[in-house]
């Protein structure tokens, strides 16, 4: 940071400014004598939107641009979506705090005006891990995978593409589009990506972050923790098709895993219970657990 001005980097789609729009509302909000500014990138995985993720290498390439910008000073922050930061991070580059978390469900959209879903046309859908699962619920709907942001996918859906896409309920929630949800998905139906509903601030090792105390809430940065450390734990990337939810009560995490084997074509799915302060190890039994059962 120099001269009381905080640069924020993030990716130019409207839901990623939308997010960090968030946390320079918090940052300006609770120290006025700070200008805080946006620095929009696109990435790599924003450019290369004819192939599937796991064919180009995962979603780490929607944050390798930002992480230039951090390393180079041309920015004191990054603000990601936490599901779609890579589980081992650049060295010097932390994860500073996560937000509190929006709605972590998936979410079913139909093309603009329907109200009957057509089943004939593919679901579109962005993840091995929302296709698996979704497919449990349908075996008879065909799933079609589709890249772009938010916007792109709904643009593809009401140009008559897909009968239906599946997106993550907070990216609408934030871009103020909850009317294009034709149907939630509960955690039981659809388990969510490690991280989904969170946003992740990340910086620069041995820099003055004193301006984010109090943005992160104890209950959401554990569950994160947990989710995260499961996925971590079955050497799964962001493409892997694993899944978790915590959820904290009373003191005491619920975590919940999911893993699809693609060799047998199985999904593996656990729970476990424990004390807030156990976090990490939680999320490394439960996949311990999960990967004794395969």
């Amino acid at each position: 940071m120099k001269e009381n001005k905080v640069i924020i980097g993030t990716r130019e789609s409207k839901l990623a400014m939308a997010q960090s729009g968030l946390v320079r509302e918090y940052i300006c909000r609770n120290h006025p004598g700070l200008h805080v500014e946006l620095l929009p990138m696109k990435t790599t995985g924003d450019r290369i939107l004819h192939r599937p993720l796991n064919q180009i290498g995962g979603k780490g390439l929607f944050v390798k641009e930002l992480d230039w910008a951090l390393q180079e000073g041309r920015s004191d922050l990054s603000v990601h979506s936490l599901k779609d930061l890579p589980m081992e991070l650049p060295e010097g580059l932390p994860l500073l705090c996560v937000s509190p978390r929006e709605d972590p469900r998936d979410v079913l959209v139909l093309p603009k005006g329907s109200t009957q879903w057509d089943k004939r046309k593919p679901v579109g859908s962005s993840s091995l891990r929302r296709t698996v699962q979704f497919q449990r619920l349908f075996p008879q709907v065909n799933c079609k995978s589709i890249r772009g942001n938010v916007l792109t996918r709904l643009e593809k859906l009401d140009a008559g593409e897909y009968g239906a896409i599946v997106l993550a309920a907070a990216g609408l929630k934030r871009l103020h589009l909850e009317e294009r949800i034709s149907r939630y998905f509960e955690i039981e139906e659809m388990l969510p990506a490690a991280g989904q509903g969170i946003l992740a601030v990340q910086g620069r090792e041995g820099e003055d972050y004193s301006y984010l105390q109090g943005y992160e809430e104890a209950e959401t940065a554990c569950a994160a923790r947990a989710e995260r450390a499961f996925v971590r734990h079955l050497g799964g990337g962001c493409s892997s098709p694993a899944a978790a939810y915590g959820k904290v009560t009373e003191g005491r995490l619920l975590l919940e895993g999911f893993y699809y084997r693609e060799a047998d074509d199985t999904c593996h799915r656990a729970k476990i219970r424990g004390n807030m302060e156990e976090a990490e190890r939680l999320g490394e039994e439960l996949a311990r657990q999960i990967k004794s059962g395969l």
